[in-house]
């Protein structure tokens, strides 16, 4: 990858109108931060929050999530919790998609890569199924395999800023020799843990386990249905031997002018 790809986060967060970047690139944007579509998506949805640079940081600091944590902690804190609002309403976009899409939603991931390959820090938020055409490598797969660790989960780095000082010097360092190991480790099912020998397998399997759910959420929302239909059905029966039983109660009253508001006539 060239020097100038991988440090195109950095230009899009440096631009002082993200809105002269082509749709095809920019999803949205605020005065703190940008979303982009991911170019290479590894799931069904996958989105980029990247933020802006603007004081108290330099591109240098928010480099990755490293650089950004050796900053003030409440700096650093508050640029995440921004990013995480972003984060939030493209979760909404995503989920109102799913429904439009396939008719129900599923998990969505929000969080970081350890060692990230491109400069510039970015969010990423991204539907839960790891299912995508340029899901290629294994590297690809483990770097998002949402227990190996390579990919932090956006509240975990959020709850180090809770815990003991001496937990975050050391947990926030992200050496490489602790996570770079992890993109090498065997392939399994992030949902079932089953193991695969090697990509187009995996991928086939999970391409399964995302039909299956497919199919759950389809026959739950056919049970939904016909429970509707079936309670509907049962009222207007209801209403029905209502409406039979009143006028027979009303006919025996007299005229026209007498009956009630439940008559026939």
């Amino acid at each position: 990858m060239s020097s100038a790809n991988m440090t195109i986060f950095r230009a899009y967060a440096q631009k002082s109108n993200p809105a002269s970047l082509p749709p095809s690139v920019l999803f949205s944007h605020s005065e703190t931060c940008l979303t982009v579509f991911d170019a290479f998506p590894k799931s069904i949805f996958h989105f980029l929050v990247i933020p802006r640079v603007r004081p108290p940081f330099n591109v240098y600091q928010l480099a990755n999530l490293r650089s950004l944590l050796k900053c003030e902690k409440n700096c650093a804190k508050e640029l995440l919790i921004d990013l995480s609002r972003e984060a939030s309403n493209v979760k909404k976009m995503i989920e109102s998609e799913m429904f439009k899409k396939y008719g129900f939603k599923w998990e969505i991931w929000m969080g970081f890569h350890a060692i990230p390959s491109m400069e510039h820090l970015h969010l990423h938020v991204l539907s839960a199924d790891l299912c995508s055409p340029r899901m290629k490598l294994k590297k690809h797969y483990n770097s998002f395999h949402p227990k190996r660790g390579f990919f932090i989960h956006l509240s975990d780095v959020l709850s180090w800023f809770e815990a003991d000082p001496s937990y975050y010097k050391t947990t926030s360092q992200l050496k490489k020799s602790e996570y770079e190991p992890l993109l090498k480790e065997d392939l399994s099912c992030w949902k079932c843990d089953r193991n695969l020998s090697n990509m187009p397998k995996l991928k086939s399997h999970l391409q399964e386990e995302f039909d299956k759910l497919f199919d759950q959420e389809k026959a739950k929302v056919e049970r939904e249905r016909k429970r509707s239909d079936d309670l509907a059905q049962t009222s207007s029966s209801q209403m029905s031997l209502n409406d039979d039983d009143s006028p027979q109660y009303e006919l025996v009253r007299g005229s026209d002018e007498e009956r009630g508001p439940h008559s026939e006539n």
